[in-house]
């Protein structure tokens, strides 16, 4: 039985687990999107939505509790910038899992996680709609048309 097993160590040691997950996380912050197996991506998803949060509130603590974690001064700035700011009204669920089958060497189950507020395709339908008024130009446009009309008509019949 796996009571109070939490953790899916990947097979690797405690500092070697720590170093990937902080190497893939920099990497998700860096690219929005990164494919890996699923595995990973489920362990990756646990791992940086902690994070994630705490660069809600940009406070020099929060930046020293996500540095101790992800040791890369450009994911720090990045993560409490550009990433904070879109992500700020959203109260949880980060990152998406979508699985895209399985790799061609070993057959590993793969997938793709990325941040939710990066995919321009699933939050097409959330985009400000453009104003769908239209402006007419009939009085303006009709006329000089008209006269240009008139004018070739009675050049034609002298």
């Amino acid at each position: 039985m796996r009571h109070g097993k939490k953790i899916n160590h990947l097979g690797r040691k405690t500092a070697h687990r720590k170093s990937m997950l902080a190497n893939m996380a920099c990497s998700l912050i860096e690219h929005k999107r990164i494919n890996t197996t699923v595995a990973k991506a489920k362990a990756l998803k646990q791992f940086v939505e902690p994070l994630i949060t705490k660069a809600k509130d940009d406070t020099t603590h929060h930046r020293r509790l996500v540095f101790a974690r992800l040791r890369q001064k450009e994911a720090i700035t990045e993560l409490f910038g550009a990433v904070a700011t879109k992500i700020a009204d959203r109260p949880g669920g980060y990152t998406r899992i979508i699985k895209l089958g399985n790799r061609l060497g070993d057959n590993a189950d793969m997938a793709m996680i990325e941040l939710v507020d990066y995919n321009e395709i699933y939050n097409a339908d959330k985009q400000p709609k453009k104003k769908t008024t239209r402006r007419s130009r009939k009085g303006a446009a009709a006329k000089p048309v008209a006269t240009a009309v008139e004018t070739s008509s009675t050049e034609e019949e002298e």
